[in-house]
């Protein structure tokens, strides 16, 4: 039996570990919880949980409360995975807790081979698909190409100093959209495809910590839910200024017809020819698949999570190219919402232990609320700010309701599969 104090240091560094993974609070309170009374049962432990801090507390207990803060550095997707596996043997009881601190060491220690080449190759696959997927034309979806490759390298440059990190949203959407204006002007291209400015930047559009900060303050986590979405706001603001500014030096116009959502972009149709020809409508399919990769690369996913990445996001395309045609995209971002939430819930209780933000973050960018949020601002167009608050809404009503199927179905944190459920067994992610 290890003494309480160190107990409750190891349930502070399991939450922290669980706040790099970009797990909810809401979720990193639950898991502790039920930790605690694996590894205790019978004793009570409180928890309160702020973005990169956890704090652990027993009633009644002359000790003081343990605090346990975090570096706030995000961990690999590859890592998440290893994270989840570590709770669900210290749920399951497989894995005692005095065994954690060894294997969160080695988590944060994984290595990764070559990051920042991975993370440039990764935000230029990433543009590239985003453009074909949204049906740019043939000269937009290259230049998305090549301004997503310089945008990986600012991005990572920038994020190496801290202060230079702070303003990184704003300076990268300002040289992507300084590049795109300037090559159009130059080539007489006409407006720009929304996607053309907005593809190269997509993979720093808030969208994720702004849902799930709705979500959290609508889970009563309110002190943490408030602080996130406010850091979300002031980084679209970021964005959206660096956009504007671009914009406005090169004089650039961005084509109001272009599509800002699958449903819309699933309608267009084109009449040009040779560069200026839209990709044909089966290549979105493939796009998928190059977006997963690109993801896998950016956020260090490793071989077998990028299948996972790639068959989750070819799941989302086929739900919102099944629903929007029939209740629009709003709607449909609702519905696709909820059913990958339970999928990522199936994943993450009863097969492969694949954390729920592996699986389900990936999917914001099919569901690009946030870049709809972003356009919005930088193009003060009010019919956009208007749609932008109501497909967040969506995203959250969908993100509830599939979080209530998985709970009805026993599948989160469920004692059925606890005790009848074989750890899996992933080896290497």
């Amino acid at each position: 039996m290890i003494p309480t104090a160190e107990t409750d240091v190891i349930l502070g560094d399991l939450g922290v570990l669980l706040l790099e993974c970009g797990t909810s609070v809401t979720d990193v309170r639950g898991t502790l919880e039920q930790v605690s009374r694996m590894a205790a049962p019978g004793t009570s432990v409180e928890f309160a949980i702020l973005p990169e801090m956890v704090m652990v507390s027993r009633p009644g207990a002359a000790a003081a409360t343990t605090t346990v803060i975090g570096k706030g550095e995000a961990l690999t997707f590859r890592q998440s995975a290893r994270a989840s596996r570590l709770v669900r043997d210290l749920e399951s009881g497989a894995v005692a807790l005095a065994d954690a601190p060894k294997r969160m060491k080695a988590i944060r220690a994984t290595p990764r081979r070559m990051p920042g080449m991975q993370n440039v190759i990764g935000c230029g696959l990433l543009s590239l698909s985003l453009a074909v997927l949204f049906r740019c034309p043939w000269w937009a979806v290259v230049l998305a190409l090549l301004v997503g490759l310089v945008v990986g390298g600012l991005t990572m440059v920038m994020m190496r100093v801290r202060a230079a990190a702070a303003v990184a949203p704003f300076v990268s959407a300002f040289v992507s959209t300084i590049l795109v204006g300037v090559v159009a002007n130059a080539l007489d291209l006409g407006p720009v495809p929304l996607f053309a400015v907005c593809a190269p930047i997509a993979i720093l559009v808030p969208g994720a910590l702004i849902t799930n900060a709705l979500l959290e303050l609508t889970s009563t986590d309110i002190v943490t839910g408030a602080s996130r979405l406010m850091y979300g706001l002031i980084m679209l603001a970021f964005m959206a200024a660096g956009v504007y500014s671009g914009a406005a030096l090169t004089g650039m116009r961005i084509d109001s017809a272009s599509a800002a959502l699958v449903g819309e972009a699933l309608q267009l149709t084109g009449d040009g020819g040779g560069w200026a020809a839209l990709p044909p409508l089966w290549m979105s399919w493939v796009a998928v698949i190059v977006l997963a990769v690109g993801i896998g690369l950016a956020f260090g996913s490793g071989f077998r999570l990028t299948v996972v990445c790639i068959v989750v996001m070819t799941g989302t395309y086929a739900v919102l190219a099944l629903f929007s045609p029939q209740v629009g995209s709003v709607v449909a971002i609702g519905i696709a919402a909820a059913v990958l939430f339970v999928a990522a819930r199936v994943l993450e209780r009863v097969t492969l232990s694949i954390p729920a933000t592996v699986s389900f973050q990936p999917a914001f960018l099919l569901l690009v609320p946030g870049t709809v949020g972003l356009v919005a601002l930088a193009s003060f167009d009010a019919q956009a700010l208007a749609s932008a608050p109501m497909m967040f809404l969506s995203l959250c009503i969908g993100t509830k309701v599939g979080a209530l199927l998985a709970d009805l179905a026993r599948i989160t944190r469920s004692t059925v599969f606890r005790h009848w459920a074989r750890p899996a067994r992933m080896g290497e992610l």
